[in-house]
């Protein structure tokens, strides 16, 4: 890294330089590492030089919420298919926390209400309200699918026992005293998967959502 500069100079760095960089080091190292003093020395600048990018640290754990939600391409409206584009949204915004687990529990604890977020969210309802949701009940859609999506994410980074482990252990009971157990294990499949489980109720969830739409 190049000599730390003073706390006046802004080293040609942008926000989302230093955003970026946050969250590459979360990825690496986790929360626990992140301060200030630590991004600055990765970014080879002085913490203080940081704060013409983000107000603070809480500022700062708010854009990396940013980033990962930003990850998530928005659906643009012209699809023809709400739910289509609902469904595209969902498994973007899957994807993105996947690919940074530890900085899902950010996601989980942060409103993180800045202005690119607004911006994603104002371009989901517009496709909501285009096919014919009222505004508060779009809202409602975006908040569930949301929610969703986080719980499913969590629940599948928790290392605890995998979708198709416990349908193997299913497999395993007694079909004389569990016949019902039995017979649905053995025709899971292929539909044991955690995508297949997320595809399914995802699914169920967006033509539940249908009963929203006016006109």
């Amino acid at each position: 890294m190049s000599t730390s500069r003073t706390r006046g100079q802004r080293a040609g760095l942008t926000r989302q330089d230093v955003l970026a960089a946050a969250l590459a080091l979360v990825d690496a190292e986790g929360l626990k590492v992140l301060s200030m003093r630590r991004l600055g020395a990765e970014l080879g600048v002085e913490a203080m030089t940081l704060y013409h990018y983000v107000a603070n640290k809480d500022a700062l754990l708010d854009g990396l919420v940013e980033q990962l939600l930003a990850e998530a391409a928005e659906p643009q409206a012209g699809s023809g298919s709400w739910q289509a584009d609902l469904r595209d949204y969902a498994h973007a915004l899957r994807d993105a926390l996947l690919a940074h687990p530890n900085a899902i529990p950010l996601v989980v604890s942060r409103p993180a209400v800045t202005s690119r977020n607004l911006e994603i969210v104002e371009g989901v309802l517009g496709v909501l309200h285009d096919a014919g949701f009222p505004l508060e009940v779009g809202l409602d859609v975006l908040f569930s699918l949301a929610g969703f999506v986080v719980g499913q994410v969590v629940t599948e980074t928790d290392n605890r026992v995998e979708p198709s482990e416990q349908v193997r252990h299913l497999s395993d009971v007694d079909p004389e005293r569990f016949p019902l157990l039995s017979e649905a294990a053995a025709r899971a499949g292929d539909r044991a998967g955690a995508r297949s489980r997320f595809d399914f109720a995802l699914d169920a969830m967006i033509a539940g959502f249908a009963s929203g739409v006016t006109g």
